[in-house]
């Protein structure tokens, strides 16, 4: 009798372990698939935020490209779609931009590697971020008093006041050299001396005491360039500064060919 109460303890505590041991293993499996759901879960909305980061990133990548190529107009800008510009890899994904000139509208998408997240950021009326355009409504640069003077008109299409105070500038042309030597905007004189292609960035000088442009809000001004002589340059290309840093690039001969004449004198 003692034997049988014996072997029937035993039995119990076989059964209760296995019943605990399985208890065990199942609070294990759902512990392991409550964090892989959990990891999961996190997972998505990190790649939602690295794509709209990236996104972002071709927000700016496209308004720098364009305007250190000196492109000004919803025109130029079309080649932001160009195959090589308009799609660049960043970090573990990459964005993609694409210009419609039609409603001046820049489309940046940032996507992931291997993952199927994307965010898309649109930017309307992407030329006034460049603030600083060749006016449309203007001429386009041209020669005037044979090749010795290049004449091109600018536009604040941005919100702030623009305040011009240095320049640089650079052009191919056939020996001699030939320098600037007077910049005219607005029909102010702006600098005098001489400046040969490819010298470092150039303070204003005139007038004495206020060497500086300012452009208002929708205002269009004429710029003047001067060269000592007839120069017969090409890809020229002139940039200017305001005192904080930012830069303007204007580049008056994209196709390298030259400028046109200027119907009206100057």
């Amino acid at each position: 009798m003692k034997n049988s109460i014996f072997a029937n303890s035993k039995g119990l505590s076989v059964l209760f372990l296995v019943f605990a041991m399985l208890l065990m293993v199942t609070i294990g499996y759902v512990f392991s698939y409550l964090v892989l759901a959990k990891q999961k879960s996190i997972i998505f909305p990190i790649h939602s935020n690295q794509a709209f980061y990236i996104a972002q990133s071709g927000v700016e990548y496209a308004i720098l490209y364009g305007s250190d190529r000196g492109w000004r107009s919803t025109t130029d800008l079309l080649r932001l779609n160009n195959v090589g510009v308009n799609q660049r890899n960043l970090g573990n994904g990459r964005f993609t931009i694409s210009y419609n000139n039609a409603i001046d509208t820049l489309t940046s998408t940032g996507e992931i590697t291997g993952s199927t997240e994307k965010r898309v950021i649109k930017v309307s009326q992407m030329s006034q971020f460049l603030r600083l355009i060749f006016d449309p409504a203007f001429p386009p640069p041209c020669w005037c008093f044979g090749t010795r003077r290049a004449r091109f008109y600018i536009k604040n299409v941005g919100s702030n006041i623009v305040t011009l105070t240095a320049f640089s500038g650079t052009w191919t042309q056939p020996p001699p050299a030939r320098m600037i030597n007077r910049i005219d905007m607005a029909g102010n004189q702006k600098f005098n001396g001489n400046y040969s292609s490819g010298d470092p960035t150039t303070d204003f000088n005139r007038p004495v005491g206020s060497p500086s442009q300012t452009i208002n809000p929708g205002e269009t001004i004429e710029v003047l360039l001067r060269w000592n002589a007839n120069t017969n340059a090409t890809n020229i290309v002139m940039k200017f500064y305001t005192a904080s840093g930012d830069m303007f690039t204007f580049n008056l001969d994209p196709e390298g060919d030259g400028l046109p004449i200027c119907v009206v004198g100057c």
